[in-house]
């Protein structure tokens, strides 16, 4: 009886969490940003290409798909790929953790199993940045996991091979669809760009169905 209460318990969660996909929400990141063009930041339309470190090599799915979801963020601010004109590089990256809260103290604890890397790292070889289940977690002691997320993005100016610009954005979010959260997140990232504000600060970005 107890196993099947349990289970009835955990379905309705998911489910919970599964229906607040499709409907309109927000997710929120803490963004922190640093700009060091010179002469000036570059002008609208200018181009770029993606460049990975040497743990990124692999033309494996992740890193593909954070990149197509990178290239439509940095086409809202302005920035057009086109390696073959391109005036700056662009590294993208990032990771995701399952974190558990205990209902004993409120805590939240790493999830148990390895840490889950999207775009490249040598813990990322095999993760997809679409959506993971990883439930497996102690029913009864810990409520729904939250995942938390970080982007990253690095730009250079190619002629000099200067970094010019840098920006990371980490959310703690209940979200399993990754890609859309992640594409929110890397809005997130470059709000304000080219010269965004001094400083760490908070940054929602709505995500509709």
């Amino acid at each position: 009886m107890q196993k099947a209460l349990t289970a009835i318990i955990f379905t309705v969660s998911l489910a919970g969490l599964l229906g607040g996909c499709a409907s309109s929400r927000v997710v929120g990141s803490e963004v922190n940003s640093f700009a060091r063009w010179s002469p000036a930041p570059p002008a609208p339309g200018s181009s770029y290409r993606f460049e990975r470190l040497p743990s990124q090599q692999q033309a494996d799915l992740p890193q593909a798909r954070l990149e197509g979801l990178a290239q439509a963020a940095l086409a809202k601010v302005g920035l057009q790929h086109n390696p073959q004109t391109a005036s700056l590089s662009v590294q993208v990256s990032a990771s995701s953790q399952p974190m558990l809260r205990s209902r004993w103290d409120g805590g939240y604890y790493p999830y148990a199993s390895p840490n889950i890397f999207i775009g490249g790292g040598s813990g990322g070889g095999g993760a997809s940045v679409g959506v993971g289940f990883g439930f497996g977690f102690p029913l009864g002691g810990m409520d729904t996991p939250l995942y938390r997320r970080e982007v990253s993005i690095v730009m250079r100016e190619l002629r000099g091979n200067v970094a010019v610009y840098e920006t990371r954005a980490v959310s703690e979010e209940p979200w399993l669809d990754t890609d859309p959260v992640l594409s929110a997140m890397l809005d997130a990232a470059l709000r304000g760009f080219p010269v965004p504000p001094a400083g760490p600060r908070r940054v929602n970005v709505e995500v509709k169905p």
